[in-house]
């Protein structure tokens, strides 16, 4: 399985998801991928905020060698999961997606935690709240992890 993580600058959220379940993957032996990127092209190439990267230091993750890319029409063919941050993040992939298989493929992260409730990621680049973030977002990898295995 491919799994993509999303959010706006791929620096905070996504790239600490994609941290977390890459993490959770190697403890399971899971034959997946996980990766991230940015619906915008603000930090192409920029490592994950300092919050994010001290967060994932802190549970024993090592998020500080990612670097930040642009979500693009391809991600919708390349991966089979694809995983919103938050309703905005879903929206402009959802305009993206070319057919109904692409669009199935997207979905908001924390339904995994809160089903049905579109509930978003707090953006935490401009929140500060990372550790509420990290618990959110362990929280939805496991359950992930819990669904597809």
């Amino acid at each position: 399985m491919k799994i993509l993580m999303v959010c706006l600058g791929n620096i905070c959220r996504s790239p600490l998801a994609h941290g977390i379940l890459e993490d959770m993957v190697k403890k399971h032996k899971l034959d997946w991928l996980v990766d991230s990127a940015g619906t915008s092209a603000y930090h192409l190439g920029e490592k994950p905020c300092e919050g994010s990267i001290n967060v994932a230091k802190r549970n024993g993750i090592k998020i500080d060698h990612f670097k930040a890319k642009q979500f693009t029409a391809n991600d919708l063919d390349e991966f089979d999961l694809i995983l919103a941050m938050d309703n905005s993040n879903f929206s402009d992939m959802i305009r993206i997606a070319t057919n109904e298989g692409q669009k199935r493929k997207i979905k908001m992260i924390l339904n995994y935690s809160f089903p049905n409730q579109n509930r978003a990621v707090p953006d935490s680049f401009y929140t500060g709240n990372y550790k509420e973030v990290f618990d959110l977002l362990y929280n939805a990898c496991q359950n992930i992890i819990e669904r597809h295995s």
